[in-house]
């Protein structure tokens, strides 16, 4: 385990944050600070407020009290892929879609954007997948592949979503593996996980249960 630096700067911060659905609060009082190559893993029961916290993190949702401070770009990898399966896009262009921020939506790539989506393909080693359709690949190949986007993102804080749950060993180690490239060149990796091999590569693991953190 790699201890993260201690006197950096943090690349994202939650101040007193909640966040409620119908009334009732789901996270309750968070603080959190995350530092540029921090590999953080948070964990808990289900219905803890883990993914909450986690969006809240990657702005796809507001705190109805309380403070979101990350300045720097973000890349967030979900679950599961919202793709329709008869949506005729290949592998490459899921993964190219991390371009855009850079390039913009359906701009075409430039040498370097192709350079950056060939590398991230090969990061998680599917770039013999590259022209396969999306909807044909296991459930495995599917998450190296959003994994891939978010590499190509090229972003200061990469969060994921139960980024191993439910696939097979070759594919968790190889995310595994890259999750700790990342944080080590410096990027901050936030996930929420129960796979115990994460909360072991993990530097911190942050506990959450009924909405707070418990430790």
């Amino acid at each position: 385990m790699t201890s993260p630096p201690v006197l950096a700067d943090p690349i994202a911060v939650l101040d007193d944050v909640h966040v409620a659905f119908d009334g009732v609060d789901v996270v309750c009082g968070v603080d959190l600070h995350i530092v540029p190559g921090e590999f953080a893993v948070i964990a808990g029961p289900n219905g803890a407020g883990k993914s909450t916290l986690l969006e809240v993190l990657a702005g796809t949702r507001s705190p109805r009290r309380g403070q979101r401070s990350v300045p720097g770009a973000v890349a967030f990898v979900p679950q599961r892929a919202a793709i329709p399966p008869r949506l005729p896009v290949t592998v490459r262009d899921v993964v190219a879609v991390g371009v855009w921020g850079r390039l913009g939506p359906w701009r075409r790539m430039d040498g370097e954007a192709r350079t950056v989506v060939a590398r991230s393909l090969e990061r998680l080693d599917i770039t013999r997948l590259a022209s396969s359709p999306f909807a044909s690949l296991s459930g495995g190949q599917q998450q190296r592949a959003l994994l891939a986007q978010g590499l190509a993102r090229q972003a200061d804080l990469l969060l994921l979503d139960e980024p191993t749950t439910g696939l097979d060993a070759e594919s968790s180690r190889r995310i595994r593996s890259v999750l700790r490239e990342e944080a080590d060149r410096g990027v901050a990796v936030v996930c929420v996980s129960h796979d115990s091999a994460l909360l072991d590569a993990a530097d911190r693991v942050v506990r959450v249960d009924e909405g707070r953190v418990v430790r």
